[in-house]
């Protein structure tokens, strides 16, 4: 088994239900998995739009890089979600942040994922239920990711609801 983030992200429509689904579909095929809290974010980009919920699911899997891009498009897809433009406005987002210590690029993947260093509404998240984790490419943990980040970055990521938000999930 190897251990495995999820960021969730979703700014179209009942967002929260989005994210509850998504978490509950993720832990039904992870074992030993946890949920972050909500945490509410403006958009990335420049493209007007609704502010983002956001959430972390992290768990222990066998599955490899194709069927974890086989995941993230079915609960993107199950969300009715449809790719127009990039940083644009989404009913569910989902993408693999971390994959144990692997460094990869596969099935549409790029594990670690390119940018989650920089994104404070996906290191708030993880850092809550993963501090320790590190980052297979720079040798950081998640909490020391975060801690280099501007304290203005920080402040733009909002915590809206405790783990407890998924309610039903069975994590």
């Amino acid at each position: 088994m190897t251990r495995v983030a999820f960021a969730l992200g979703s700014n179209v429509g009942d967002r929260r239900a989005h994210l509850t689904a998504a978490a509950h579909a993720l832990c039904g095929r992870l074992h030993r998995a946890a949920v972050s809290s909500l945490y509410e974010t403006e958009p990335v980009g420049d493209v007007p739009q609704a502010p983002y919920l956001n959430a972390v699911v992290v768990g222990e899997t066998g599955a490899g890089p194709s069927e974890l891009a086989d995941w993230i498009r079915s609960l993107e897809a199950a969300a009715g979600r449809i790719r127009t433009q990039r940083w644009g406005p989404r009913t569910l987002d989902v993408d693999v942040l971390l994959l144990g210590a692997r460094t990869l690029e596969a099935a549409g993947l790029r594990i670690p994922h390119p940018r989650f260093r920089e994104r404070a509404f996906v290191l708030e998240p993880l850092a809550e239920i993963a501090a320790d984790w590190v980052d297979p490419e720079t040798d950081l943990s998640v909490a020391g990711l975060l801690e280099r980040l501007a304290p203005a970055d920080r402040t733009e990521v909002v915590r809206v609801e405790a783990p407890e938000w998924a309610g039903a999930v069975p994590c």
